[in-house]
């Protein structure tokens, strides 16, 4: 069963869910174009490779075009290629297209996958959140710097995989347990809550996880139930006798009329 699409990255936005404000990025879902059954007798296991988007014939070199030659329309062939695997044969065949409703609804828990923004050479302070070094006493260069690396005699060395400055972003990124909030099938869109890793416009892997999830977005406030005491009786704790409290009274009203 195939549970995921190519989608494009679009513009963020809110929604309300009943009476929560949600926010929403908008997804460009589909179509896409089966370009390949991949089987477990040859290849070793199912999967579906599909296309999305459009590119002109003449940007696509040859081996490309005779493995897509099934799919190309006017000159024109799938921009990206991903698969997706499946447990046991699919029903699709070369040259089937996939729209968003065929696997998506409203209230559907999904995960998006991309690349990330890249961000550059970063520094420890923002690539890995270091505190940084002293702020006094002189120490006028030490503020963002990462600080000793080493361990002294024992080991000798430095660590692989240590945290330290380098390239930022541009790595593969998933986010799970996202909402299908809204969806327009007409225009191919739809609505997840949250933000989802990449630029505008950029590539993305949809992947249906469960149903009926939407509910999950409004928090409902907690039931508190308010029991009234019973007032204290006379000669208890915190408790007054009647005769006081019609003296206090009475010595209030006096003092209203003068």
């Amino acid at each position: 069963m195939l549970n995921a699409l190519l989608a494009s990255k679009g513009k963020m936005g809110q929604t309300f869910v009943e009476d929560t404000r949600v926010p929403v990025t908008w997804l460009k879902v589909g179509p896409c174009v089966v370009t390949q059954i991949k089987k477990a007798e040859r290849d070793g296991y199912w999967a579906i490779q599909i296309g999305y988007g459009v590119k002109k014939i003449k940007n696509v070199t040859k081996p490309l075009q005779g493995h897509m030659r099934g799919v190309i329309r006017e000159n024109k062939a799938p921009r990206f290629l991903r698969e997706i695997k499946v447990d046991a044969s699919p029903d699709f065949k070369v040259g089937d297209v996939i729209t968003l409703s065929d696997i998506f609804k409203k209230g559907d828990e999904v995960a998006v996958t991309g690349i990330s923004k890249g961000k550059g050479f970063a520094g420890v302070v923002k690539r890995w959140k270091f505190a940084g070094g002293p702020r006094t006493h002189g120490q006028s260069d030490r503020l963002r710097a990462p600080g000793s690396i080493g361990q002294g005699t024992t080991p000798g060395r430095v660590y692989k995989g240590k945290k330290m400055a380098g390239r930022m972003g541009g790595e593969r990124v998933t986010v799970k347990n996202l909402i299908v909030v809204d969806v327009d099938s007409q225009n191919g869109q739809v609505a997840v809550s949250g933000p989802v890793p990449g630029i505008p416009n950029g590539l993305l892997i949809i992947k249906k996880l469960a149903s009926g999830k939407l509910e999950e977005l409004i928090e409902e406030a907690p039931q508190i139930e308010i029991q009234q005491g019973e007032e204290p009786e006379a000669g208890e704790s915190g408790g007054k006798p009647a005769e006081q409290v019609e003296a206090k009274n009475a010595d209030y009203e006096e003092k209203e009329q003068r």
